[in-house]
């Protein structure tokens, strides 16, 4: 766009963007169908075509750069570059000149570099140009106005200046959508889902997590060896999406304070880098992301030892661990019930005294079955008691392990998750 100040001086601002990757259309038939050689004489005037083909077929060279034919998308997280240039059209000396670029937006307003290593204001002479190129990354979502101001003096000696406005929209790249997973053992785990919502393809550079003081993350995204789940460029096309799991542990400091880890809602920020088009590069960090509060219980209940594969027929003794999370006291009292009946998963009961457990401090026992059934079992039925608050603490999902017969040998490649969730149930 060009714009001048009472025909002394002449600004022009355009943006500076990466031509695009085209592939010709090729359309033909067979001389004695309806359009005879109309697509071939379209083909021949087209100048992705290579001069002296028959038909479009016989094209060989694949894509075309094509040059911007308009201003363009700019997308959150994108560098914004533009070629400012004020030019003086006059046969004579312009004193005085001072240029100034702002850029606004709903929420902001930035003062953007001009030539910093020169000196202003400056004297253009006839025909003489100032010019420069500005970049800035948009980190804001909606309208942005490019404020371009030249000061300058006329040659009767007034000082003169004038403004000029260049509005364009930035829009929002990817959607970034996450679930939390709270778990009785403390660790938390996040599900990124990221999909392009760009009008083109995009590659995803970089996608970590960059947890709070109070964890300390591990990215999931990878294979046993070492290899990315996902391909080496972690390309998404228009509308694509994938999705990325962590696992946050507490601090050692943080997971001995029950009341402070409660607390500890915010758990990091997602930094994501991508590259679009001819290798043009996007940032974009998501806010602090906040966990599921944890539920108010008095106590938390975990396995702590346990064997993954056991023989049928020999007793089974997995170690528990109870924390106090309460601000009181509490006197517990423990029973594991198993019935005797046909197909039942297991046997053994339990009923004894743990004892008193001050807040936040913790208590391990040990419990004991006989599996009576091959394949994966479920130990349940274990209720812990308060007998200060004569409240009962039902856990329907103790621990899982897999029976085999007694030919069977442990440590074959049959291998368990190490990981169960446990569900409180609350009676009274």
């Amino acid at each position: 766009m060009t714009e001048s100040g009472d025909q002394l001086l002449a600004l022009k601002v355009m943006r500076l963007t990466r031509p695009m990757l085209v592939a010709p259309q090729i359309i033909t038939c067979e001389p004695k169908d309806l359009p005879q050689q109309s697509y071939h004489n379209v083909l021949q005037n087209d100048p992705t075509v290579v001069s002296g083909c028959e038909t479009g077929l016989e094209l060989g060279s694949g894509q075309f750069m094509l040059l911007p034919q308009s201003f363009g998308n700019i997308y959150l997280g994108e560098t914004f570059s533009s070629y400012i240039c004020v030019h003086n059209c006059t046969t004579y000396q312009v004193e005085g000149v001072v240029v100034k670029a702002d850029l606004k937006s709903n929420n902001s307003h930035i003062t953007l570099p001009l030539n910093e290593k020169q000196q202003n204001p400056i004297t253009l002479g006839p025909d003489d140009t100032f010019d420069d190129v500005i970049h800035y990354e948009v980190k804001e979502c909606g309208t942005h106005i490019l404020v371009c101001e030249v000061h300058f003096i006329t040659p009767a000696g007034l000082a003169h200046s004038f403004r000029k406005f260049f509005k364009f929209q930035v829009m929002k790249p990817l959607d970034v959508k996450t679930k939390f997973y709270n778990v009785e053992t403390d660790e938390i785990f996040l599900e990124a889902q990221i999909q392009n919502i760009t009008t083109g393809p995009i590659c995803l550079e970089k996608v970590e997590l960059e947890s709070s003081d109070n964890y300390i993350v591990s990215p999931l995204n990878t294979l046993p060896n070492g290899e990315s789940v996902f391909t080496s460029k972690n390309m998404l096309h228009s509308k694509n999406s994938c999705q990325f799991l962590y696992c946050l542990k507490p601090k050692p400091e943080l997971a001995n304070d029950v009341k402070a880890l409660r607390a500890a809602n915010a758990i990091g920020k997602l930094d994501i880098v991508w590259r679009s088009n001819l290798g043009e590069r996007g940032h974009l960090q998501t806010s602090q992301l906040q966990r599921i509060p944890l539920e108010q219980t008095d106590i938390q209940m975990s396995v702590i030892d346990a064997t993954n594969i056991i023989k049928i027929g020999d007793p089974f003794t997995f170690v528990c661990k109870v924390i106090n999370t309460s601000e009181k006291p509490i006197e517990l009292e423990a029973k594991l019930d198993s019935k005797a009946a046909f197909g039942c998963d297991y046997t053994g009961s339990a009923e004894f005294y743990l004892g008193n457990i001050d807040p936040g401090k913790s208590k391990e026992f040990p419990l004991t079955v006989c599996p009576a059934k091959l394949g994966l079992i479920k130990v349940t039925n274990l209720v812990l008691t308060n007998l200060m608050m004569k409240r009962n603490y039902e856990f329907d999902d103790v621990v899982q392990v897999f029976v085999v017969d007694s030919d069977h040998q442990n440590g074959e490649a049959f291998q368990m998750n190490k990981f169960v969730r446990y569900d409180l149930v609350e009676t009274r």
